[in-house]
């Protein structure tokens, strides 16, 4: 799709935005990763008055991310991992760029809200969400820390694909278990959602 077809797209649902105070979100994949497309969308998207959002896990240089700044109303980051050695385990990638950009978008006036997918044997464990709230508490701009079940929404898609779903032998956080999580981390004095 062109910027043009995508815009036309967002402003059939205008009437939508402006009952419900909400607005576009550019989520995953990641918009980072097409960051021209991106930009484009939501500097359009600003032109037109629309509240802008980005869904991102910020592994890109800050010179791609800051270039968000201007056009993006909230940011929604990922953190999914504080040790570098655990996050190269567990996604395959380096966490350098992902804390650096936290720690600059902190030092930002741009609303953020940290994002955790909470993953079976990765990160679901009190001391490392509570780590991550260590972490973030004293951001001067985080709205607050949300942690998201894992979930295996996308398995039908591996399937269809013809790609190996790793992780079909996880199951999904209990409440319980959220809540166990969520206490910890608002220890820390952090404002804590769980999705």
């Amino acid at each position: 799709m062109t910027v043009d077809e995508v815009m036309e797209e967002i402003l059939r649902d205008r009437i939508f935005y402006e009952l419900s105070t909400g607005g576009v979100t550019l989520s995953g994949g990641d918009p980072v990763f097409q960051h021209e497309f991106s930009l484009a969308i939501l500097e359009r998207s600003k032109a037109e008055g629309l509240h802008t959002a980005i869904e991102t896990s910020a592994n890109c240089s800050w010179n791609v991310l800051s270039k968000f700044l201007p056009v993006t109303d909230l940011v929604m980051m990922d953190i999914k991992h504080l040790s570098p050695t655990r996050h190269l385990e567990t996604t395959g990638a380096s966490n350098e760029d992902i804390l650096d950009n936290a720690l600059r978008l902190a030092q930002t006036s741009k609303p953020l809200i940290i994002r955790v997918p909470v993953i079976p044997t990765v990160n679901d464990v009190p001391e490392e969400i509570e780590e991550i709230a260590l972490f973030i508490r004293a951001f001067p701009n985080l709205q607050h820390l949300e942690l998201l079940p894992f979930h295996r929404l996308g398995e039908g898609k591996y399937r269809a694909l013809g790609l190996d779903y790793r992780a079909s032998h996880l199951k999904t956080p209990t409440k319980e278990k959220m809540n166990q999580l969520a206490a910890r981390a608002s220890e820390c004095g952090v404002e804590v959602r769980v999705g």
